[in-house]
């Protein structure tokens, strides 16, 4: 059994990353494509083309569950063609031993999911979001290993951390006078916009001195800056393109202050989903293989992949939405559609066994 085990997972592994890069190279192409009508400023095909790139993380997860749906489809598909699952069910192996060998496999792609989504594609989106709007828009912002660096006048504005409102955690400022000399630096643990400015949270500052450096500490303090909501846009993510434990954060800072949360829960809990969705995608391309798409081609199966990935992102995105609009639980407009896909999957598979 171990050997039919890693012979199924190995197809299965094989054949999802194959169609993700398949996928992918699709989706960057068009999306170069699209960023080619877009340019302006300091936002030429170069940049454009870094940009895509940037963004390939982000959309590879995207892709995840549809990739190793077709890619699945395909591969024990081929498997099934070539006579060879007949000769796994005619040793006496059951559709159950099949489609636990499959989800082996599938365990394997969901730590490949989870690491695109919690790892690789916030970051690297980020970057990409920074680059185009700030060659587009022609602003200084610059992110760096400790954060985001702007100069604002004779300051220089380093933001460890930005958040969707908009709002800063960890901000140092910088100023300086005549001859490049520091006057005064300035740390805050949060900002956020309001009015015409940013309101500095748990303040303090340190004026330099001809003998000596003065320290004050304030609870809240004005702060008039170039920092706009727009160049912030810039800077900010959106919450689909968070990490879980970044959206996590932004939560709790939400409910301390009584704001409200419920895209971000959503958000949140769509993260933690997603890479589940793997297994379920494994669960729906089995009962295809064993039963009406046994002996078709590769086109045939290729279509029903994409037809049904198709169907999963809409429903998704559907009930996400509804249940935005009427106040259901985020766990259960995330959770949903990945419970429907397992029921059918799961009947599906009862009636081919």
């Amino acid at each position: 059994m171990r050997i039919l085990d890693r012979y199924l997972s190995r197809a299965v592994i094989q054949g999802s990353l194959l169609a993700l890069l398949v996928l992918l190279a699709l989706s960057g192409f068009f999306a170069f494509l699209g960023e080619l009508a877009d340019l302006r400023n300091d936002y030429g095909v170069a940049r454009a083309a870094l940009f895509v790139l940037l963004s390939l993380p982000r959309q590879a997860y995207e892709l995840f569950p549809t990739a190793v749906l077709v890619g699945s489809l395909m591969s024990l598909g081929n498997l099934a063609a070539n006579s060879e699952l007949v000769v796994v069910r005619a040793a006496g192996v059951s559709v159950a031993r099949v489609v636990r060998s499959v989800l082996q496999a599938g365990l394997l792609l969901v730590v490949v999911a989870a690491a695109l989504g919690e790892v690789v594609a916030p970051p690297a989106e980020r970057q990409a979001q920074v680059l185009r709007s700030t060659a587009q828009l022609g602003r200084i912002a610059l992110q760096g290993d400790h954060g985001f660096w702007a100069r604002d006048g004779s300051r220089f504005v380093n933001i460890r951390s930005v958040l969707p409102g908009p709002r800063f955690e960890d901000v140092y400022i910088y100023e300086y006078g005549e001859g490049q000399r520091l006057r005064s630096f300035t740390h805050a643990a949060s900002a956020h916009y309001r009015d015409d400015g940013w309101l500095l949270e748990n303040v303090r500052r340190s004026v330099v001195g001809d003998e000596r450096v003065a320290v004050q500490l304030r609870s809240t303090t004005e702060w008039r800056s170039v920092l706009d909501p727009e160049l912030v846009s810039v800077l900010t993510v959106e919450p689909e393109d968070l990490s879980a434990r970044s959206l996590a954060r932004y939560i709790g800072y939400l409910k301390r202050n009584s704001l409200e949360s419920a895209r971000y829960r959503l958000a949140f809990w769509v993260k933690v989903i997603a890479p589940l969705s793997t297994l379920v995608m494994l669960l729906i391309a089995i009962p295809f293989v064993f039963g009406p798409l046994r002996s078709t081609g590769g086109g045939s199966r290729l279509l029903v992949g994409m037809l049904i990935g198709l169907v999963f992102y809409l429903l998704n995105q559907a009930l996400n939405h509804v249940g935005l609009v009427y106040g259901l639980a985020p766990l259960i407009s995330a959770v949903l559609p990945s419970v429907l896909f397992v029921i059918g999957g799961v009947l599906a598979i009862r009636r081919v066994a």
